[in-house]
Formats: C-alpha cells, structure tokens, sequence
C-alpha cells in the first residue's frame, strides 16, 4: 500500500484511460482533449489562466522565477522545497532575500510584510501552501491579502504542489499557483501546471524569459488548445480524466473528505502517544515526530505492506509521514493507523489495545 506524500497511486480508471492507442499532439483530436482538461484544470485552480509543462514541479517553479521576478525575490524557507526557490534564484543570479524557518514553524506574516516595507526592490514572493518536507502549512492567503495591501505589483507565487486538490485555496490575491501530478492529482510524475492572476500574464508579457521555460509562449499556445512544444499527451489525458472525476463527484467533497481523514489520522496517533511535528498541520499529510521512525517504517513496510516516507535533512530518522492526498480509502487510512500502533507494540513502546484504531473511526464516522 503506497501512503507516501507523492508520488501517490494512481487510480485504476486514469490508468485504463492513458493505456488506449497514442495521439498526435498536433491533431483536432488531441486539441479537442486538451481544451476539455484546460477548462478543468482552470476551474480547480480558481485562475483565470493556466498552463501545463512536460517536467516536474520543479520546472514550473524554475519558469515562476524567471518569467515573473524582474527584479530581486524574497523567498521563504521552511524546507527542502523552499530551499529549492532560493537555489533556481543562485542559479540564474537572481538577488533574493531569503527567509528561514525550523520546518515545524509557519511563515511570519509580520516579518514578511516588514521585509517588503523595508526593501522595495522584491517585486515577487516565492512560498510553499504546504511544505511537504514537515508537512506544513504556511499562512500564504494572510500572507498575500497583506502584502497586495501595501503593494499590488508585488507577485505572490504560491507552490500548491501539495495543496492543489487538497483544499480549496483561496486564489484572489495570488498571482501564480504551482501544482504537479504526482500528488493530490493521482497522476504519474512528468506534468506540472500554473495558474496565473491577469496581472500574472501582462508581467510576463513585458518580459519574457526562458526558451522551454518562456511563459508567454505556453500562455499563448495553450489558449489555442496547444502547447509551444511536445505535450505529454498521456499524462493530460490522465489529468482530464481525474479532473473530470472529481468535477462529478464535487470539489468540495474531496475537500471535505480529505481534511477529515487528515484530522481523524492525527488524532489517533495523538492518542497512541505520538507527536505532530508541524505547529499549522497541512491537510496533504500527517508527519510525526519519533526518533524510532526509521524502525516504525522497516515494520510497516516488511510487516504490514505499508509504504510511507521518512524525514530528509536533519530529520532523517526523526519522522515519519503519511499520505491524505487523492482518492485514500477510509479502509486504507484505517490500516495505516492500526499498523502503526502495531508497530509501536512490536518495538515494546506501547502495548497494542486498538485505540489508534477506535479514534480514527469515531473521527471519520461518529460526528
């Protein structure tokens, strides 16, 4: 069972809907698919523009950097995916204010707004919604009402990577919102997509950057149910599918369903002893704080056929998260918590009773 914080697993009817026979991305056909998962896309990221890239997030979040930062960034560092804005700055001599936090602690929306009232050469903010790396949420809608307030020309670039299909993210002081397919999108790696404010577009406008990475060139294409360059076609089928699916079922039900099996998750380890490493959890993932991590996660995987993802940096051995994004079945999350417990009882740090268990059931169904 994979419950790692992405890649996810991908649904079997998106599977079946990229295995039939290849299109050419220049045919009316395609065009016909891309235009459907466009306006769907656009719908769930709440902009009113967007692209998709053939790369990883990553290279979403290098065009966000060249294409929308003119003049100096200030990014903010909570974790490994902060840290990445900051080194796609160093790599194309970007000056940037860097702004860091323990990975357990939200941005501060005072020493933000102070940094920005104090240097009046940021022309764009970079943050995370959800800091996967401790499984964070960041203030980023606070954060963007303030700064527009003082502002409006300033960009807020928001990576939503993790948060895109996880909650509803209010968009209307946000000029750029990163996602990628791997995550709460079911889909596998390769397809990252941006949605942009119209200021957003008639930046990029003015100045252009890149060559692959060249914003305006996508915006323009894709307008036009195009791309500038090979689309990925298999993984946009697959994003409309699982577009399409959600839209059916309603947005807001996969919103509320996941923001409950986080909350049930949490308190049942709560319950067992164990610590939420974050101060403002993300709803993408719980993360736990145990020095026996490690331990918890050779069991799990060896034991209970569980696979879920440990800390990086100075937290190798020190968490350990799990999964809420997509389509989790209650039965899955259910097994993941009863595991652990089971896990815990094995390493002799508590003895096994069901109550991890017993809590998660009461939070997802005793309300």
């Amino acid at each position: 069972m994979l419950l790692t914080p992405g890649p996810t697993a991908v649904p079997e009817f998106v599977r079946e809907s990229m295995s039939k026979e290849t299109l050419h991305h220049r045919t009316p056909e395609f065009e016909n698919i891309f235009k459907n998962t466009r306006e769907l896309l656009l719908e769930i990221l709440d902009m009113p523009q967007a692209v998709m890239l053939a790369s990883s997030g990553t290279g979403a979040m290098e065009a966000c950097v060249t294409n929308l930062c003119h003049s100096k960034a200030l990014t903010i560092n909570a974790g490994k995916f902060g840290e990445r804005f900051g080194k796609i700055c160093d790599a194309f001599n970007i000056p940037k204010t860097e702004l860091k936090y323990e990975w357990n602690t939200p941005a501060s929306v005072e020493q933000i707004v102070n940094t920005i009232k104090n240097d009046d050469k940021i022309d764009a903010i970079f943050i995370q919604i959800c800091e996967s790396a401790g499984g964070l949420r960041h203030p980023v809608e606070q954060i963007a009402s303030k700064i527009k307030s003082i502002n409006k020309n300033i960009m807020i670039i928001a990576d939503g990577i993790t948060a895109v299909g996880v909650e509803k993210i209010d968009t209307s002081n946000l000029d750029a919102l990163i996602t990628g397919s791997q995550k709460a999108l079911m889909l596998p790696p390769g397809l990252s997509m941006i949605g942009f404010s119209n200021d957003a577009v008639k930046k990029i406008e003015k100045k252009p950057a890149g060559y692959y990475f060249n914003l305006l060139s996508e915006i323009k294409k894709q307008k036009q149910n195009t791309t500038a360059y090979t689309a990925a076609t298999t993984l946009i089928i697959g994003l409309g599918e699982i577009l399409g699916h959600i839209k059916q079922n309603g947005f807001e039900k996969l919103y509320i369903d996941t923001a409950l099996r986080a909350k049930a998750t949490r308190e049942a380890l709560k319950a067992i002893g164990l610590e939420v490493y974050p101060q403002m959890p993300a709803n993408a993932m719980t993360t736990i704080y145990t020095e026996s991590s490690n331990e918890i996660r050779k069991i799990l995987k060896e034991k209970f056929d569980l696979n879920i993802a440990g800390g990086q940096d100075h937290l190798k051995g020190k968490i350990f998260r799990i999964n809420h994004m997509g389509l989790v079945a209650p039965h899955e999350a259910s097994w993941a918590v009863n595991s652990i417990e089971m896990a815990l009882d094995e390493l002799g740090l508590r003895t096994f009773d069901g109550t991890a268990n017993k809590i998660f059931m009461e939070g997802l169904y005793k309300l």
